[in-house]
């Protein structure tokens, strides 16, 4: 309860701010088991898939002029599971305040993709 309402203030905050929507924007996955880390670069929209997870970026956006406060949709299927494992908006500031609850594979938000003039 708690942490749904931190994570409803941290997406009303940025929402003061005037928000832009990314065409992209770049994951991070690891495998517990093996160690392995790979990052997504994926298009709204777009799926990759690492082992048994494929992962979707539904949203991204981020405050003009502030991209490391990115936050997206993603939602991740598991192979033979119809019911998304994890369907919900991740901050790239704040990964721990809504992760992917999965016994084997963390995934979270780096950045939204920002045009070069932005980037700083």
């Amino acid at each position: 309860m708690i942490r749904a309402a931190v994570l409803v203030l941290l997406l009303a905050a940025p929402a003061l701010a005037e928000q832009t929507q990314a065409r992209g924007g770049n994951l991070r996955v690891l495998d517990r088991m093996s160690d392995k880390v790979e990052d997504l670069h994926l298009d709204l929209g777009g799926q990759g898939v690492v082992g048994k997870l494929m992962v979707t970026l539904d949203d991204c956006r981020y405050p003009q002029g502030e991209p490391s406060g990115s936050i997206a949709h993603i939602t991740v299927h598991q192979d033979a599971i119809t019911d998304p494992v994890f369907a919900g908006w991740m901050s790239a500031s704040s990964p721990a305040l809504n992760p992917m609850d999965h016994p084997r594979y963390d995934v979270w938000l780096l950045q939204c993709d920002v045009p070069a003039a932005e980037a700083g």
